[in-house]
């Protein structure tokens, strides 16, 4: 442990402090609007609130709702984390079945929380909104909506994960096209149809979330099982310049075998 206290310079503000800036950005600004175009839409979901026939209880309702599917969605979005790391590893490794197995796994694990979740939401529909409020208003509206709250898990769990694994992949575009498509495009007009047109007044409006998770969930696993993991990999390497290593390791590799 010998010159541990050594003076190393401290932090020097250099060129190389800039340089790849590019490449991050391009992987770091999808993968952050995939996740805000999500959040956004629930805070646009608040606003039409607004317009509903009992705007404040279904104010108070919403608040309730995003708390509870704040809470749930910690675990997915663990677990999207994980499978994330593990795919990016396993792709710069070049192990492209690998990759291909830990995404399965993942979405598999995405499915059971999804599960699990939803029949949570189900079990305390009748007692859950009484933790925040004893105004039977917003427990009951609560209570009316819970389920479709689990249901939308079914979707939101799976399709979290398959974030994971296109971030993993670095392919944030796509993830965030998905989630832009799928809660813009089918999510938003669903919601106004139903909550205003067929007066479905608040469920209407957690109907469409419910349409644009499971459309988001069903884009996500269309993009990832027509995944060639091999090709990834190679992309992979590319990114972090190790191609020219691996084209010679496969040179030596085939030299000894002949």
């Amino acid at each position: 442990l010998k010159r541990v206290h050594k003076r190393t310079g401290g932090f020097a503000l250099t060129a190389d402090c800039f340089r790849c800036w590019g490449e991050l950005v391009s992987l770091a600004l999808p993968s952050c609007v995939s996740v805000c175009l999500e959040w956004w839409w629930y805070e646009i979901m608040i606003l039409l609130c607004g317009l509903l026939a009992n705007p404040q209880a279904t104010v108070a309702s919403m608040g309730i709702l995003i708390q509870t599917t704040s809470l749930i969605y910690i675990f997915p979005s663990s677990l999207s984390f994980g499978v994330s790391t593990r795919v990016s590893n396993e792709l710069g490794a070049n192990r492209p079945d690998h990759a291909g197995r830990a995404a399965t796994v993942g979405l598999m694990l995405g499915f059971a929380f999804g599960g699990v979740a939803s029949a949570f939401a189900y079990l305390v529909r009748g007692s859950w909104a009484t933790m925040f409020t004893a105004d039977p208003a917003i427990v009951a509206l609560t209570a009316s909506v819970l389920p479709i709250l689990g249901a939308c898990e079914l979707g939101n769990c799976p399709q979290t994960t398959g974030c994971g694994v296109l971030r993993g992949s670095a392919r944030p575009k796509d993830a965030a096209s998905i989630n832009l498509r799928s809660f813009y495009l089918v999510g938003t007009p669903v919601a106004l149809v139903f909550a205003f047109w067929y007066h479905y007044d608040f469920q209407g409006l957690w109907l469409g979330l419910l349409a644009a998770q499971f459309t988001c969930m069903v884009r996500m696993l269309l993009v990832i099982g027509r995944t060639d993991w091999a090709t990834e990999a190679k992309r992979a390497q590319q990114l972090t310049g190790a191609a020219g290593a691996v084209e010679a390791e496969e040179k030596a590799a085939r030299a000894v075998r002949s």
